[in-house]
């Protein structure tokens, strides 16, 4: 065993803390010099993840504490990312498992610690934020224990050591009411109770690849923990294909080790570190590197499969091209493609038609990210509502996927989320008052689930909190209404005027503001009752010698409200799309023209 590494991950629910407290260990572990600038949340490298503030993609980092190198990877909390933590899990030889000293163990929290457990992992606990108001670090400590219990822990693991601290003001401490100094208790933790690597230093090299990184100048980098032996530049190695179990030859050009917040090049890497290396043409997560010419393949965990499905498809609509510079159904094959590399929790097929491609992923935001990363590259696409990926049961019925799911709401709210669960079929399994507000527990398909998390902050101005977690599949629920209200449709192509939408505004809530481009079949507002109507955005007012432009038009016009990307893509019906380009986001109708959707409409009824 290689004794002077330790491989750890954190894993914790969104928002307990992770990222922040990798920063503290990265200060700690003299990653920055004196007079260096320190970033907030350095590990969250992606635009994405700094304006969202959570963590979208697991990385690793490497810290240098007294003489032991420490490997950490920073995993996503959210659960449609849970591919990435799954992967992550593979290279360590123990978890941080990071509880809020408020909240205490979550929805998220309960997922990756089954899958930890499931992998022999060891655990520390870290009760972090013990600075907030009404913390109870003592209370959630004993929770955290009824978990692992719950999830079946060997005794070992059982016995999990503790640390209490506050990740943001950098000091841990061993027992509650000791000194808050600095972040020495929990790295002393980490040394004494995470085994070292277990590695074969004696073997021939092989590894197994478990990330996958891009540079300009090398191409693909193979991330991954060396299970065996010494690689050195320039060895020749076999690439063990996961997918089609080929076998194809590449030679090592460059070997990275992970230091502070960048990598370094080494000339050579022994058994048990997390490293990345270059040189191959092709190479896949979950392929298997090796000298020996009668190598067998490494098994690869199995990533849990994905639960809904949206379309997308070249953008058709009159205003194409304007404002991105990639349109072509080409460029957006490549780029899904591209995608599918690096990232394994998601399927990306071509359906029968042209210029349409069908993407699975884990849930809505997971999608959602993508289209946001596609349209900062410069794409225009259209995007459609996500529907759930259905089984067949055993005896041919129809089953589709269940999740829990667990709302905290002030307890005044309490009547309107349970109606509303009540609407989307959902099923009330626990209800449990909390010291402020009330946590409500409930079974509820994936499809009632879609849209949903917007109602929570409606209903609740903000304040409510929505977890949810795949549980199973189940059978199918019938007719679930998510969505109440029609819409309103453009007639005419052209530059909306605020005469006219002063009188569009009687019939609903506009999402469009004067001056701005609409066309034939694009949705500029909303209708209250479940219809759509037909109005025309672009009328003028006809001047005479008595009337003005500008005269009785400026009083009264409501400012519109602009939907976010997530918001569009749960908000449209089937028969809707969003139109995503990188200046705007608009809602639109499949067909776009009026006499011929109402044919469509008639021939399906």
């Amino acid at each position: 065993m290689n004794q002077n590494i330790r491989n750890i991950a954190i894993i914790a629910h969104v928002d307990h803390g992770k990222t922040t407290l990798v920063d503290k260990l990265l200060k700690e572990g003299g990653v920055y010099r004196a007079n260096q600038h320190v970033e907030e949340r350095a590990m969250d490298s992606m635009d994405l993840e700094k304006e969202k503030g959570i963590t979208i993609k697991a990385k690793n980092t490497s810290v240098h504490w007294k003489d032991k190198i420490v490997n950490i990877l920073d995993t996503p909390g959210h659960a449609d990312f849970g591919g990435e933590v799954e992967r992550a899990l593979r290279m360590v030889d123990g978890v941080l498992l990071v509880i809020d000293a408020y909240d205490g163990p979550q929805a998220q929290t309960r997922f990756v610690l089954r899958k930890a457990l499931a992998h022999g992992l060891k655990v520390v606990i870290v009760i972090n934020k013990i600075d907030r108001d009404n913390a109870d670090p003592a209370k959630m400590y004993d929770k955290v224990l009824e978990l692992l219990m719950e999830l079946n822990a060997t005794e070992e693991q059982f016995d999990a050591p503790v640390v209490y601290g506050s990740g943001r003001d950098g000091y841990m401490m061993y027992h509650l009411g000791e000194e808050k100094k600095d972040m020495t208790p929990l790295f002393q933790t980490i040394i004494d109770h995470v085994p070292p690597p277990f590695a074969k230093p004696e073997d021939p090299f092989h590894m197994l690849v478990s990330n996958i990184d891009w540079s300009d100048y090398v191409g693909r980098i193979a991330v991954g923990k060396i299970l065996g032996g010494v690689v050195k530049v320039g060895d020749p190695v076999f690439v063990l294909r996961h997918s089609d179990n080929k076998k194809i030859r590449a030679k090592i050009t460059k070997i990275f080790e992970f230091t502070g917040l960048g990598q370094r090049e080494v000339e050579q890497a022994h058994a048990g570190n997390i490293v990345g290396l270059s040189g191959f043409e092709d190479v896949d997560i979950g392929d298997t590197l090796d000298v020996r010419d009668d190598a067998h393949p490494l098994p690869f965990q199995q990533i849990d499969p994905p639960t809904l499905e949206m379309q997308f498809c070249v953008n058709d609509g009159p205003l194409v091209g304007q404002e991105g510079k990639l349109v072509t159904s080409r460029q957006l094959r490549e780029r899904l493609m591209r995608e599918l590399k690096q990232n394994v929790s998601i399927q990306i097929e071509d359906s029968d038609k042209a210029g349409i491609f069908n993407v699975k992923a884990r849930g809505a935001m997971q999608v959602a990210v993508l289209v946001e990363t596609m349209r900062r590259e410069g794409f225009e696409m259209l995007v459609s509502r996500p529907t759930v990926i259905e089984k067949k049961g055993d005896n041919g019925e129809r089953l589709e996927p269940y999740e829990t799911v667990w709302i905290e709401v002030p307890d005044e709210c309490v009547g309107a989320i349970m109606q509303n669960l009540a609407n989307r079929k959902g099923r009330l399994t626990n209800m449990e008052k909390l010291a402020h507000s009330t946590m409500l527990e409930a079974v509820i398909t994936t499809r009632g689930l879609i849209g949903m998390e917007i109602d929570v902050v409606n209903a609740t101005s903000g304040r409510g909190v929505l977890s949810h977690l795949f549980k199973e599949y189940g059978p199918y629920a019938g007719e679930v209404l998510t969505r109440i209200t029609g819409t309103l449709i453009a007639t005419e192509a052209g530059e909306t005027t605020s005469y006219a939408l002063v009188m569009c505004q009687e019939r609903g809530k506009l999402f469009v503001n004067p001056g701005e481009q609409v066309y034939e079949g694009m949705i500029v507002g909303e209708n209250p009752r479940n219809e759509d109507i037909a109005i025309n955005a672009v009328r003028e007012k006809q001047l005479t010698n008595f009337r003005s432009q500008g005269s009785g038009v400026a009083t009264g016009l409501t400012p519109a409200s602009k939907l976010s990307l997530e918001r569009s893509i749960e908000y449209i019906a089937a028969d809707e799309l969003v139109e995503v380009t990188p200046k705007n986001l608009r809602l639109r109708k499949r067909i776009l023209n009026n006499g011929a959707r109402q044919k469509a409409s008639k021939a399906s009824k």
